[in-house]
């Protein structure tokens, strides 16, 4: 074969890679949003990664009510593992949320959000891993999945995405996500970092990542319990035992430590009531049945209390909500409506708790990608609830010192009309840190409005 010939068949295989386009609809109406056509572009779709593409993960992709080719690009994972990104979407930065009322058995009511980030910003709502959401796998042979490979999966899967979206190589892109993402949104965006400088990316304007309310490191455990005093649930002197007998580790109790156990026995008993991601709100779970090994009875007797004549507590109550979401999205109409493969999966479920059966936690800390990603230039901004005692504050903070760069802004009060939201620090590494005054786990539930103006200010390289 002449050399011009090789050239042209390379070229033609070349053109066919670069054409390659992935299943995606666009959704002009929801069922339960009553407004009519949605007022925003929504747009699902499956695309195949790993071994023959037998993982299809599923997303959402809301474009920008502002400007879509120029507003940044975020890719955002919801936490877990094993939690579909429509809990992002739908509870926290979404463009709507459901509305908080007696189920009566009828379809759940979509309302908009108007804090939504997509006001400013693209949005992909990756469902991932492929346990998550509606994603699944084509092959019904047993599979692992772990950090690393989940990384390799959203790592094709935004190539791909690229691919049938060109005319966004050239916004701004964040990586972002909450709670257990805190381990997979840094290497991610490493991944994608090595993917520009390689060439195996094109060259997309990458500004850095976006974490709430982040597990990072083992070492968030042992801040439970300063919190606890600090929020005054445990006393004093139950504190200084604690912190005597254990020597403040207590992750690994060891058995023969009888006085630590016996201390630590006792914070269990007087926090046992309290809802740990937001400290101030109803345990809903703490007025069921003691919890069976029956995840299917646990389930029906959340079911008949949602159809109960309770009372909604004052605060709302965040499993009252969770249950929304599961009555609506598996609801047939809604599927035909994103467009879900028929017989993909059975029961979707919020936050899929089997995944621990095929799982591997590959990353002990993700301390070392954030020093990576630091030397590199890129910008982050870390926010924590201060009332989240799943992951508390004070750990994020530990973690962040140990990062060992030096203070730009000092801890100062951050306000939203006229309000202190929270406190607020920056770092030289181009990091800003913020706590959200009353929110949990994670921030955006608890205050739509205030993380609003936090992401804004900060998309637009404001300070808080």
């Amino acid at each position: 074969m002449s050399k011009i010939a090789l050239l042209l068949v390379l070229l033609v295989v070349l053109r066919s890679v670069e054409v390659e386009v992935y299943a995606a609809s666009v959704v002009k109406n929801l069922p339960g949003f009553r407004g009519g056509p949605l007022p925003f572009h929504l747009e699902t779709g499956y695309i195949g990664v790993g071994d023959s593409e037998n993982v299809q993960l599923f997303y959402y992709f809301v474009e920008s009510e502002r400007n879509p080719r120029e507003d940044p690009l975020l890719i955002w994972l919801t936490g877990g593992p094993g939690c579909s990104s429509w809990s992002g979407l739908a509870y926290e930065i979404g463009p709507i949320s459901y509305k908080i009322e007696p189920y009566n058995g009828s379809l759940p009511t979509l309302v908009l959000n108007p804090y939504s980030w997509s006001k400013i910003s693209n949005i992909i709502f990756v469902d991932s891993p492929v346990i998550a959401g509606f994603s699944y796998s084509k092959t019904s042979l047993p599979y692992q999945i772990g950090d690393f490979i989940q990384v390799d999966h959203l790592l094709e899967f935004f190539k791909k995405w690229l691919v049938n979206h060109p005319e966004f190589k050239s916004n701004s892109l964040y990586v972002a996500g909450d709670s257990y993402s805190g381990k997979i949104v840094p290497l991610l965006t490493q991944q994608i970092s090595n993917g520009i400088v390689e060439g195996t990316l094109p060259p997309i304007d990458l500004k850095g990542y976006i974490l709430g309310n982040p597990a990072t490191d083992p070492s968030s455990d042992n801040y439970k319990i300063p919190f606890a005093r600090g929020m005054s649930l445990i006393s004093y002197e139950l504190y200084k035992s604690l912190e005597k007998s254990c020597g403040g580790e207590y992750r690994d109790i060891d058995p023969s430590n009888s006085k630590c156990l016996k201390a630590f026995q006792t914070y269990e008993e007087c926090t046992s009531g309290i809802y740990t991601k937001q400290i101030l709100e109803p345990n809903c779970n703490y007025s069921f049945p003691k919890p069976h090994k029956n995840n299917n009875k646990i389930r029906s007797e959340r079911r008949r209390w949602l159809h109960s004549d309770t009372p909604i507590p004052e605060f709302g109550c965040r499993e009252y909500e969770y249950l929304l979401a599961s009555y609506w999205a598996n609801d047939n109409s809604v599927r035909e409506a994103l467009h879900i493969h028929k017989a993909s999966i059975g029961e979707w479920i919020r936050c899929n708790a089997s995944i621990k059966n095929h799982y591997t936690y590959d990353v002990h800390s993700a301390v070392k990608y954030h020093q990576n990603l630091s030397i590199r230039g890129y910008r982050s901004l870390i926010y924590s609830g201060d009332h989240d005692m799943l992951i508390p504050s004070m750990s994020t903070e530990a973690w962040i010192r140990s990062l060992n760069y030096s203070i730009v802004q000092d801890w100062r009060p951050w306000i939203v009309e006229g309000e202190v939201s929270g406190y607020t620090m920056s770092y030289s590494n181009k990091m800003t840190y913020a706590t959200v005054k009353g929110a949990g786990h994670t921030a955006p539930q608890y205050k739509p409005k205030e993380c609003f103006s936090m992401f804004e200010r900060w998309i637009n390289y404001e300070t808080l």
